[in-house]
């Protein structure tokens, strides 16, 4: 099916521990990701950029949520962007930036279909279960937390951007790729009862038969789903250019498989692909990596259509 697509590029990095990620939209354009995109017959009908301010100017502030501050403006102002091409009938694809900025793009998809009585389910790939509160998390670093966050457990600054009540429903999200968690959130994904998919159950019953049950989880969210993907759920040996990079991670087939389940079930409604850091990468090849996902999961097949 023939999209509209609106990029954003998220040049943010303030949420993460190493700098760099706030270029991680540039190293997909020069993989091609707008020509990609027209080649399976979809329209780029524009290309948006949204930044924070330098790491020099920025105010640290609480250092168990550091850069709060401009990590909440961007965030919001994202929000806002991807509620608005929504409306439009546009779809969004946003292009990180770390994995803070998901606050602010699933609150807008979330505020959106509030607004039409839906819910949203999420599929979110990552290493991590990105589910700290200021209070567990070690480092203080925000990529740490926005799942937290987007359940309402967090800085109240950044859960109250989805506006009433959560953006997120526990029972309408899936974590997958998981192989790194931290004691303390450990706990808040116990509490909410999150399904989480470790590397560990993919490996014992296979990539295909988990991502059917995880499909069937996130069809009860009426209003359709968000891919949030952070390369570092990916094995390094295929996406070697993230900052928090874990062995034993989702190889080739598993990753684009991810992307290609949900392709088919055409209830994908908005995406984001985080966490790629050029400084990291080795001659480009986590960002045509990034490219080869995205068209995947906007309907590129191996026989075509």
């Amino acid at each position: 099916m023939t999209k509209k697509v609106l990029i954003t590029n998220v040049h943010l990095d303030l949420g993460a521990g190493r700098r760099g990620t706030d270029m991680g939209s540039s190293a997909m354009h020069v993989a091609g990701v707008m020509p990609a995109l027209e080649k399976l017959g979809h329209k780029v009908v524009g290309v948006h950029n949204l930044g924070q301010v330098s790491q020099e100017a920025a105010e640290v502030g609480d250092l168990r949520m550091r850069y709060l501050g401009v990590i909440n403006e961007v965030c919001r102002e994202l929000a806002d962007g991807v509620e608005c091409s929504l409306q439009q009938g546009v779809f969004p694809l946003l292009l990180g930036g770390d994995h803070s900025q998901a606050i602010g793009s699933i609150a807008g998809v979330s505020r959106y279909l509030k607004r039409q009585g839906k819910s949203l389910g999420v599929l979110w790939v990552d290493a991590h279960t990105d589910m700290n509160t200021p209070d567990s998390s070690p480092s203080g670093n925000i990529h740490g937390m926005p799942l937290a966050t987007l359940l309402g457990y967090g800085p109240e600054e950044l859960t109250a951007i989805c506006g009433n009540g959560a953006a997120l429903s526990p029972e309408h999200v899936v974590v997958f790729g998981v192989r790194d968690v931290d004691r303390g959130e450990a706990q808040l994904v116990k509490k909410t009862g999150i399904r989480v998919f470790t590397m560990s159950e993919i490996d014992a019953r296979g990539a295909g038969a988990c991502l059917e049950e995880a499909m069937q989880i996130l069809g009860r969210a009426t209003g359709g789903i968000h891919l949030s993907y952070d390369l570092d759920g990916s094995d390094p040996a295929v996406a070697p250019g993230t900052g928090t990079p874990v062995p034993g991670g989702l190889n080739f087939r598993e990753s684009h498989l991810v992307c290609e389940t949900l392709a088919r079930s055409k209830r994908l409604v908005s995406m984001e692909v985080v966490e790629l850091n050029p400084i990291l990468d080795i001659e480009n090849r986590t960002g045509k990596f990034a490219v080869w996902l995205i068209q995947s999961a906007l309907g590129r097949t191996i026989l075509w259509n």
